[in-house]
């Protein structure tokens, strides 16, 4: 069995191979062996549900090129906006009608040297680039409100442009189903209110109903209600074209797609299931899943993608063993706030009503796991700050194996287990 990574180092997995149902690693998939620049100029050349780039602007035009902040960074926008922008020009809208707008949704502002490690020297250089600013109430216009209530208030630069164009990355994501895409727009240019309001439908309806379960990792279904309305939100903007790339574990691009911003980004979100959606027999009462090391359990907000992952490998009622050792803590004051500071799942779901966040809904997410399921997280963080929830803290593997036993009559014994060592990127589909 595959040892667990833990930081910079590993636990070995002290179970019977035989009750070891799954190993879950990333799929082999032969995708095209090409340079960056190939797959975004490949991906121009074929685009998906919609003719040419030059078709879409005309001269004369003003285009805004959104892009992913910093937090995003693995994408390497700095690779592939210059092959875009070369397009552009050779459509003859030249670089002084184009802007790029950084989507940075609630994000703070960012540094020139932030600005140009996203795009380059040359294109920082050349063309305007501004940060969204979900405060900026003077920069925002009021575009609408969707069927679910949400009213849309999108960045002012973007809206004054002739043409927008999304680019990002696409990866699974607990809320939204899969990355990139529609994101760019909401919560990417959105107003603090559109945010939070369409941030709601991670909740159920009514106080106390807890969070909605077909929100979740790879469902971009109309029974995804915040997916449902993100999509509807993002076409008030009428985006004129879509870039964007897939990459694998070592975050390098592996792919590229272009076109319509909702079928080339459906075709996207194909290949990551494809790569990172992994079919396991069924669930079991045991998981253990690794963050992956560091730096991907650098803090508990960013584990938030392994709790998601491994959920979906999780029997009702059972057990599931996080590895992470958060060495920069919690990583969110909201994700913090949710998980120490109150004592009740009531008092946690009214405040996250209240002000909507990514980071509180994944401290909520993790308290409220542990309500259903019992959840240990081997980790670095104090146990005492665990003390208001029913999360149980482990400093080693076979410490939390010991704790999973208590939970299985005594012991682990013949208990089906599902094992994860890439927890944070691998997505498992139960075939039963």
């Amino acid at each position: 069995m595959e040892a667990m990574k833990y930081s910079d180092t590993v636990f070995s997995v002290s179970l019977a191979p035989e009750q070891v149902v799954a190993e879950v690693h990333a799929n082999t998939v032969n995708l095209p062996e090409r340079t960056v620049r190939q797959h975004v100029e490949y991906a121009l050349d074929h685009p998906i549900g919609a003719g040419p780039i030059e078709e879409a602007v005309r001269p004369g035009e003003k285009v805004c090129i959104l892009i992913s902040d910093v937090t995003r960074r693995w994408q390497q926008p700095s690779t592939y906006l210059p092959v875009l922008i070369e397009r552009l020009n050779r459509a003859g809208i030249p670089d002084r009608d184009i802007l790029i707008l950084c989507a940075t949704g609630t994000h703070r502002r960012q540094t020139e040297e932030e600005h140009i490690s996203l795009v380059g020297e040359d294109l920082y250089r050349r063309i305007r680039f501004i940060d969204h600013q979900c405060d900026d109430k003077e920069h925002l216009t009021y575009m609408g409100t969707s069927s679910r209530g949400t009213p849309v208030w999108l960045n002012s630069y973007a809206m004054a442009c002739d043409k927008l164009i999304l680019t990002g990355g696409v990866v699974y994501h607990f809320l939204a189903g899969y990355g990139g895409g529609r994101k760019s727009i909401v919560p990417g240019i959105a107003g603090r209110e559109t945010i939070n309001t369409n941030h709601n439908n991670a909740l159920n309806k009514g106080l106390g109903s807890g969070s909605n379960p077909r929100v979740c990792n790879g469902n971009m279904g109309a029974d995804n209600p915040f997916h449902s309305d993100l999509v509807e939100c993002a076409s008030f903007a009428k985006p004129a074209y879509l870039l964007n790339v897939i990459v694998n574990d070592d975050y390098q691009i592996v792919g590229a797609f272009a076109g319509d911003w909702q079928k080339a980004h459906a075709a996207a979100a194909q290949v990551v299931e494809q790569l990172d959606g992994v079919a396991i027999p069924r669930r079991t009462p045991l998981v253990v899943a690794s963050a992956g090391g560091f730096p991907k359990d650098i803090n508990l907000y960013q584990t938030s993608k392994t709790l998601a992952n491994a959920l979906a490998a999780t029997a009702p009622g059972g057990t599931m063993i996080l590895l992470s050792q958060c060495r920069e803590g919690f990583g969110d004051p909201d994700c913090e706030a949710q998980i120490c500071n109150y004592t009740s799942m009531e008092e946690r779901e009214k405040a996250l009503r209240a002000d909507f966040s990514i980071g509180g809904f994944v401290g909520f997410l993790f308290a409220e796991t542990a309500e259903h399921y019992h959840l240990i997280l081997v980790t670095d963080l104090p146990s005492e700050r665990f003390v208001n929830t029913r999360i149980q803290i482990a400093r080693t593997l076979d410490e939390a194996l010991a704790l999973a036993a208590q939970h299985n009559g005594g012991s682990l014994a013949g208990v089906e287990t599902t094992l994860m060592p890439h927890g944070g990127s691998t997505f498992p589909l139960p075939q039963a």
